[in-house]
């Protein structure tokens, strides 16, 4: 809404106009909940009420937590994000980051409540990395009676 409210209209007109006119263009089509009734709310009306609701609305994300607290998060949730390295170097990179952000946190504490976050023991995740990995593919084996492949197109130019 750019547009300004014209001299000697009043609000409320104008207002009812920007909304009739936003119907006309389609502005309010397909809009998620449209023609389903407003949640009824039972308990009391405050803000805190509010944003607890809306915060159990949300995704759980560790960015609404305190850093002391998120670090402990992060703690739990990273034997999960290694299953998803593919190669055991990142996974030793991962688990090396880590600890060296609990390390920091032990030398100069993080913000919110005091929590004590442990290191990860880097060859026990990688232990269990590999056990939790598809075994690897065997090689295929070359069948010894067919005649070995010719080289390309470029090398019988030759």
């Amino acid at each position: 809404m750019t547009q300004r409210k014209p001299e000697g209209m009043a609000f409320e007109t104008w207002v009812e106009h920007q909304i009739r006119t936003a119907d006309e263009r389609g502005d309010f089509a397909d809009l998620p909940g449209a023609g389903k009734p407003l949640p009824r709310r039972d308990g009391p009306e405050d803000t805190y009420a509010w944003a607890m609701a809306w915060a159990r609305r949300q995704e759980p994300d560790a960015s609404f937590l305190p850093p002391s607290l998120a670090l402990g998060r992060e703690r739990d949730d990273l034997p999960g994000r290694l299953a998803g390295l593919t190669s055991e170097d990142r996974v030793r990179a991962a688990v090396r980051e880590f600890n060296a952000r609990v390390a920091a946190a032990w030398r100069q504490p993080l913000d919110g409540p005091p929590l004590v976050v442990r290191m990860h023991d880097e060859e026990e995740r990688v232990a269990e990395w590999r056990a939790h990995r598809p075994p690897p593919a065997e090689p295929e084996q070359v069948d010894a009676q067919q005649p070995p492949r010719r080289g390309g197109w470029w090398r019988r130019r030759r």
